[in-house]
């Protein structure tokens, strides 16, 4: 007798390519945080369950805090993230083109399930409503430390969603998203990182976060180390520090199984997670050399503004260096050359 279970190949970890005649396309992701707030992008804004999460959180990193709380649909997901992902792209490809963008934008519902490879049934369109829902819902509090001062803000992730028009069906042709503040400034101030498109066919929330979290703190480095359970708190998750080993563990070892998760292999030593690019993610890490982060010659003196008392050659060379640690890819070498001068704002002696 037979064991026809034992004949079952194994369940793929990636999710199926449900548009796989479609145009490939980049996404660029934005460092969910304030501008300025360099310490809120410890913590995780989206929840990892798959559930209604109806649990307000508060996420503390020395003396900055983030707090998020639910609407009545529920916090806000890693995968309803998807649409933020998809509005900064299409944001950053129209300024890379020298076109003008707002916070407000319209654009087909189809495109963006498409281009995120979710379901484009009826029920991939209800989906998108239940995100938008959460999305305007989730409600972010924080405190932001800059120039000596606190300030304490409150926002959503989007402010406002409409559907445009809607077929007999029930299914949305045009949606209107109205951005936060918190999230086009980052978008105006190139404060973006670009993801592997394979990030939309990774199933498991907990793998979505996990490369995220590696793609900013990881970047282009040989590898970056982390504290197993501090790990756990950057990724949101409510599990136990032994629970989360054995997510992370099983994740491992799918990954050496199937090489799914995109640009960065972990493994686990004792407590300290390590994370390193794969062969392949050091090979393109950034999309312009360094000798192509070229100035132009009236940059310095807008810099010099920016970050008086400052030696520009210094911090020229403090940015280029961050660039390839972090593997950001930069766009407009200006831009943001000049955001980086002032983030650092005035020398203090």
């Amino acid at each position: 007798m037979t064991n026809d279970n034992a004949a079952l190949p194994a369940r793929s970890p990636l999710l199926p390519d449900r548009h796989p005649q479609r145009d490939l396309f980049v996404c660029d992701i934005v460092d969910a945080v304030p501008k300025g707030d360099m310490a809120s992008m410890e913590h995780p804004v989206f929840t990892l369950s798959t559930k209604p999460d109806m649990t307000p959180r508060k996420y503390v990193r020395g003396e900055n805090f983030i707090e998020v709380s639910p609407s009545r649909y529920g916090l806000a997901t890693v995968h309803d993230r998807d649409v933020l992902i998809y509005c900064i792209s299409q944001c950053m490809a129209a300024l890379n083109e020298n076109r003008q963008v707002s916070r407000s934008m319209r654009f087909k519902a189809y495109d963006l399930l498409v281009a995120t490879n979710r379901q484009t049934s009826g029920r991939g369109y209800e989906l998108l409503k239940d995100a938008l829902r959460r999305l305007q819902g989730t409600q972010i509090e924080t405190n932001l430390r800059q120039g000596g001062k606190e300030y304490f803000k409150v926002f959503s992730l989007i402010d406002a969603a409409e559907i445009v028009k809607e077929t007999r069906d029930g299914r949305m042709l045009d949606v209107e998203i109205t951005l936060s503040d918190w999230v086009f400034d980052a978008i105006q101030n190139n404060n973006v990182l670009t993801l592997n498109r394979q990030y939309f066919f990774l199933r498991k929330p907990l793998e979505r976060r996990l490369y995220e979290i590696a793609r900013k703190h990881c970047g282009a480095q040989k590898l970056w180390k982390v504290g197993l359970e501090l790990l756990r708190d950057k990724c949101g998750s409510g599990s136990t520090v032994k629970e989360f080993r054995r997510l992370l563990g099983k994740i491992i070892t799918d990954d050496a199984q199937h090489d799914h998760m995109p640009d960065y292999t972990f493994s686990l030593e004792e407590d300290v997670v390590i994370v390193r690019p794969k062969k392949e993610t050091l090979q393109a890490a950034l999309p312009l050399p360094l000798s192509s982060l070229r100035l132009d010659s009236d940059t310095h003196e807008e810099a010099r503004r920016l970050a008086p008392g400052w030696d520009m050659h210094h911090l020229e060379q403090e940015w280029r260096s961050w660039v390839l640690e972090k593997g950001i890819a930069v766009k407009d070498p200006d831009k943001h050359f000049l955001a980086f001068c002032k983030k650092r704002g005035a020398y203090k002696r």
